[in-house]
């Protein structure tokens, strides 16, 4: 019996979040196939370990924010040409997209207009139930489906005539380190007035991030100082970040402890008392831990003068899974110290505010639950894309 030749899937993940997102779809393809996955396409060095040798580094189009986006248009464009013709000319059994929508939905319009015989699916829905709904009908002729990540994504999408979507989960409810986290959230605690608060400040991922709230964050740690608090805090950060935010935090009150390894960022979840973050996928990182939570976020001057764009009544995802206001949100000129540290002293104690959003975020664990992994479903979905295309072409 002859052995089933190669699977060959096309991949182009930028983030590193996308680059796990796509090879927890290509470990799940080899165990559900049976079959050897070659792969062709942008990704890091999760991708890389499953044999990916990339066209160039994904970290050229792992951008955040329309002025970044704005900066680098012409490099982009060569790039998103040099992707799309390098994926058709091996016509894959599939092209996956992952996530960065602004660079791999260019490269997928491409590929179906070179290779129309190559089925598409993107992982991560693009953001269209917040602005830009038209992006969802656009995508329709060249996307044959969208892996959701959230669970009330594939309603918006048929809602607004996009492709068809479906919900695989987000791998963060069956991470080790989040699942870890929230063992440690349950466990009794003293919530007493006298005792030492462990504070989690996450001012975010990128420098401008960073840039634009480790000031008022500082702050609101010198306010709760000043009202009598004893703070632990614990700050985990990235690598490319890091040195911005040491130097940042050399100015405050009181230095935080800087993390960068991830056993011990969850740790860190699991004895935090309250959080302060900056808006981003961390809100959902906290809800499944089970941690409080206050989210802020100051854009940048070009999102400025786009946010009356922005259509969706929340940023904060554990808000939008929910449809209640679980989170508290302060943007821009609302990014007040003096409030903030006020509200995170809500938290740190035993009080309803902090009862009503721990329930909050036990509904976020029971929307979000699948029974099987996210790349387990995604995988299946890839296969039956891959399937029907055999079958038209025949």
């Amino acid at each position: 019996m002859a052995t089933e030749k190669p699977l060959k899937i096309a991949i182009v993940a930028g983030e590193e979040s996308g680059d796990l997102l796509g090879a927890d779809i290509v470990q799940a393809l080899k165990r559900m196939t049976g079959r050897e996955v070659r792969l062709v396409g942008i990704g890091g060095r999760h991708l890389q370990a499953l044999g990916l040798v990339p066209l160039f580094d994904g970290a050229e189009i792992a951008l955040m924010g329309l002025s970044a986006i704005l900066r680098d248009l012409p490099r982009l464009m060569r790039r998103i040409s040099q992707t799309a013709g390098a994926v058709a000319a091996e016509t894959p059994d599939c092209l996956i997209t992952i996530d960065s929508p602004d660079f791999s939905l260019r490269v997928a319009k491409k590929v179906r207009a070179a290779d129309p015989s190559i089925p598409i699916v993107h992982y991560v829905c693009p953001s269209v139930w917040a602005w830009r709904p038209g992006r969802a009908p656009a995508m329709k002729p060249y996307v044959d489906h969208i892996l959701c990540i959230l669970p009330f994504e594939v309603k918006e999408l048929s809602r607004l005539g996009g492709p068809q979507g479906t919900y695989v989960g987000h791998r963060l409810a069956h991470d080790p380190g989040v699942l870890s986290a929230a063992r440690a959230q349950i466990q009794p605690r003293d919530l007493s007035g006298d005792r030492i608060k462990t504070l989690l400040v996450l001012p975010g991922s990128r420098r401008g991030e960073v840039s634009r709230l480790i000031e008022p964050f500082g702050e609101t740690v010198s306010i709760l100082r000043q009202r009598g608090h004893q703070l632990r805090l614990l700050l985990p950060t990235v690598p490319h970040v890091a040195d911005l935010v040491r130097a940042s935090v050399a100015r405050w009150d009181q230095e935080p402890e800087i993390i960068l390894d991830p056993e011990r960022k969850w740790q860190a979840f699991g004895k935090a008392d309250a959080a302060l973050i900056a808006s981003g996928t961390v809100s959902l990182e906290l809800a499944l831990s089970g941690v409080p939570t206050i989210s802020c976020y100051r854009l940048d001057p070009v999102m400025r003068m786009v946010q009356g764009l922005v259509r969706v009544w929340s940023a904060a995802l554990p808000n939008l899974i929910t449809d209640q206001a679980i989170v508290p949100e302060h943007y821009n000129q609302y990014v007040r110290p003096r409030y903030l540290a006020r509200q995170l002293e809500a938290l740190f104690s035993d009080t309803a505010y902090r009862s009503w959003q721990k329930d909050g975020f036990a509904e976020v664990v029971r929307r979000m639950a699948t029974d099987r992994p996210s790349g387990e479903i995604a995988a299946e979905v890839v296969m039956g894309c891959i399937k029907k295309a055999v079958g038209s072409r025949q």
